[in-house]
């Protein structure tokens, strides 16, 4: 099996796509927006909204390529403007950019981290579990500790139980 790059590698540990199309969905309702065609239909606000709201898109985009752990709420406010497009900007920049920021909102809200990340091994069954490991039993079942009983079946009172 080859080596993955760097880049690869880079680009699979962030929404790298839902970015991508969320930026270039925002670029295309700005150029819109500033487009010099007699045919440009302007719907809404067409002041200082028509120009925030493709320029806030644009910075989503890049703040989903950059900043991955805050990818559920860049991606709804992407989610929330490009539709808010269709008002201010050129029916969301003639619905194209619109529909180019609404997938890359739900790419980026439905990217994982961990897809790519390896598994860490697991002992044989015969072998004792690594240090820092606890043995494990049947799934779903946690181990018995003075703190999983009830209080008056406990042995020992808490540290902070005040008794």
């Amino acid at each position: 099996m080859r080596p993955r790059s760097a880049f690869w590698r880079w680009r699979h540990a962030r929404p790298f796509w839902g970015g991508l199309l969320v930026f270039l969905g925002g670029l295309e309702i700005f150029l819109t927006v500033r487009a010099p065609l007699p045919v440009v239909v302007h719907v809404g606000m067409q002041g200082f909204i028509g120009y925030l709201l493709p320029i806030v898109l644009g910075l989503l985009g890049v703040l989903l390529v950059f900043n991955p752990a805050q990818r559920l709420f860049y991606s709804l406010l992407a989610a929330v403007l490009a539709l808010a497009s269709w008002i201010t900007s050129n029916l969301g920049g003639f619905v194209f950019g619109m529909l180019l920021a609404l997938v890359g909102a739900a790419l980026a809200f439905a990217w994982s981290p961990d897809k790519y990340r390896p598994a860490a091994e697991e002992p044989s069954p015969g072998e004792p579990p690594a240090e820092g490991q606890e043995a494990e039993g049947p799934p779903g079942v946690q181990p018995e500790t003075s703190q999983s009983r009830p209080r008056h079946r406990r042995t020992s009172s808490g540290l902070l139980s005040g008794e």
